[in-house]
């Protein structure tokens, strides 16, 4: 029996994307076969599927670096057929065929198994863009990060990662600034549990100093750039710094006098081959103590067959918190 999917091919060295009818045996091998319920978008789909960046690793490949849905199948003990779960980021979507289909086949160890307490359209309004935020905390805390350490700010605010850092951290107790290019969601960014919203508007980025005025305990940067470098600067003593992002450049201008004056952490967040055990750990906490009361104010959901018209919003940078790509639908 033929399913739906949306695949990423290539075609006179252009990109190329459209819906087709594929068969089960043209899924690539893996031990766990999904009925894919739900999917999301993050930017990174974006760029995979329109060609804006070199993103896919394989020619063609179904898009969609995330997935949640039931299990169909299952050569792995460790699922069985009913179970539902999750999937996110190693090759999915890039080198994998990923969840922009009805069905999906992947190794089994890069399955999670839905936490008590998420709906599969939860996990995905998550997805790989609310993942990477919690695995940020979770590494800050464990860096020493803690509420009364003093503020936390987080750039690229309204999007995936960022609004989803907001609310974790606010759930979590920490006084949180929202740092935004968009000076007319600072209602939604506060909605999330920002209580500051700076305009990046407001800093002038063409004199960084190599130590500003400590303010800092802790920061998410979802940009990159000259936004990384003021926050380095910025940061006060035994402050942590975790690098998630590249929307605003991939270069990092700076010092190394925050980190031997100060004592500052850099992080770097990486996602896509986090360890199963600490994987598993992160999507247990947004489960529970970092479970988000506020996610559907964060999140819209669109149909599969609607699919292609939302990513320009992502590449021109409207998008807003998190889209949820109903699959079963």
């Amino acid at each position: 029996m033929t399913f739906k999917a949306y695949l990423i091919d290539q075609e006179d060295g252009k990109v190329v994307s459209r819906f087709v009818d594929m068969d089960e045996a043209q899924l690539d091998a893996g031990e766990v076969t999904i009925a894919v319920t739900h999917s999301s978008i993050n930017y990174k789909d974006a760029l995979a599927a329109t060609g804006a960046g070199r993103i896919i690793r394989r020619f063609p490949c179904i898009g969609g670096v995330d997935l949640a849905g039931r299990v169909i199948a299952s050569s792995d003990a460790r699922f069985r057929a009913g179970d539902e779960v999750l999937a996110t980021s190693y090759d999915i979507g890039v080198a994998h065929h990923g969840g922009y289909a009805e069905k999906a086949r992947v190794p089994a160890d890069w399955v999670v198994k839905l936490p008590a307490g998420l709906s599969l359209h939860d996990a995905m309004a998550l997805g790989t863009a609310g993942f990477t935020a919690a695995l940020a905390v979770v590494r800050m805390e464990h860096d020493g990060l803690a509420p009364a350490n003093g503020p936390v700010i987080v750039s690229g605010a309204t999007g995936g990662v960022g609004s989803t850092a907001i609310g974790v951290l606010a759930k979590l107790g920490y006084h949180v600034v929202a740092l935004t290019g968009k000076d007319a969601e600072a209602d939604y960014l506060k909605g999330l549990g920002a209580a500051e919203v700076m305009s990046r508007q407001s800093l002038d980025l063409t004199k960084i100093k190599p130590l500003g005025k400590e303010t800092w305990a802790g920061a998410v940067d979802n940009l990159g750039g000259d936004v990384l470098s003021w926050m380095a600067s910025t940061m006060k003593t035994g402050g942590t710094l975790a690098s998630v992002g590249l929307a605003a450049s991939m270069n990092f201008n700076t010092t190394v006098a925050p980190f031997i004056l100060r004592g500052v952490s850099l992080l770097g967040i990486d996602s896509v081959s986090c360890p199963m055990s600490q994987r598993a750990e992160v999507w247990h906490r947004l489960a529970t103590d970092m479970r988000l009361p506020n996610l559907a104010a964060m999140t819209r959901e669109v149909a599969f067959t609607d699919l292609p018209a939302a990513f320009d919003d992502f590449i021109h940078g409207r998008a807003k918190g998190r889209v949820v790509v109903n699959i079963a639908q």
